[in-house]
């Protein structure tokens, strides 16, 4: 269980796809020559972007083989990559860096987001979409069941504080560096079906870390199980049943001057 499931990720498709629907609404660029959608994943993203500039040359870049598998077998006149998010450069600049749902998982954002618009060409954009991971009350009742004395040996470093800084520090760090930037919130209210529908939704994206952490099955198992129970708690249905999970997201988009 420590590698990324795309079938797991892809049970909430939809819901996933509306932030880089939202975020590429508000890129301006005409016809890009060449497009990175940087964490691409299973490429749901990348394709969107295909098809908004299909004479570009679009890449898609993970790090998982199994995402990117699931990607290929998709389709789509994309170029599909395999490499780390954090430690990838261009061999000479892009006209749009692309990454939707990514970069909370990578630190130092006072250095990274630099690095990044260093890899755009003049007159090109970056655009970014992040949650805001620690602040979600499902992060918040994953934490607390491994920061408890059951779990606290084996979990105490498995997800490190989130790199997500404020709508002010990215300005401070971006506005030198291009066009005013286009920085704002929206929180999204998923609505979920289902037996446990926010253990289902975290088993594709935030469960991972503590479950990589933990090699026993057994011991997986049992996490999962008092998760379970913490996010019940934590999101009771509504009187039809249904979910709602609140999810705050922070969008940027600059173009480079």
């Amino acid at each position: 269980m420590s590698t990324w499931d795309p079938e797991q990720y892809l049970r909430h498709a939809s819901a996933r796809l509306r932030p880089a629907v939202d975020l590429l609404a508000r890129v301006g660029a005409d016809s890009p020559d060449r497009v990175m959608d940087l964490g691409c994943g299973t490429g749901i993203s990348t394709r969107l972007l295909s098809t908004r500039w299909p004479g570009a040359r679009v890449t898609g870049l993970d790090n998982s083989p199994r995402m990117l598998a699931k990607a290929r077998a998709e389709g789509g006149d994309v170029d599909w990559v395999e490499g780390d998010a954090g430690t990838w450069s261009p061999d000479r600049p892009v006209d749009l860096l692309f990454s939707n749902a990514v970069l909370h998982w990578l630190p130092d954002h006072g250095s990274l987001l630099p690095k990044m618009m260093s890899f755009v060409a003049p007159g090109g954009w970056l655009a970014i979409q992040m949650p805001r991971f620690g602040e979600l009350p499902a992060h918040k009742a994953l934490a607390m069941v491994a920061d408890s004395a059951l779990w606290e040996d084996q979990l105490a470093d498995a997800v490190p504080p989130s790199p997500v800084l404020s709508i002010s520090a990215y300005y401070d760090l971006l506005s030198p560096l291009g066009k005013e930037p286009d920085i704002w919130e929206t929180e999204y209210q998923h609505v979920l079906a289902g037996e446990d529908p926010v253990l289902d939704w975290v088993m594709g994206t935030a469960m991972r870390p503590y479950l990589s952490a933990l090699t026993d099955p057994e011991d997986q198992a049992a996490f999962v199980e008092q998760c379970r129970g913490a996010l019940a708690a934590a999101y009771p249905p509504q009187s039809d049943g249904r979910t709602l999970l609140p999810f705050r997201r922070i969008f940027i988009v600059v173009e480079k001057q």
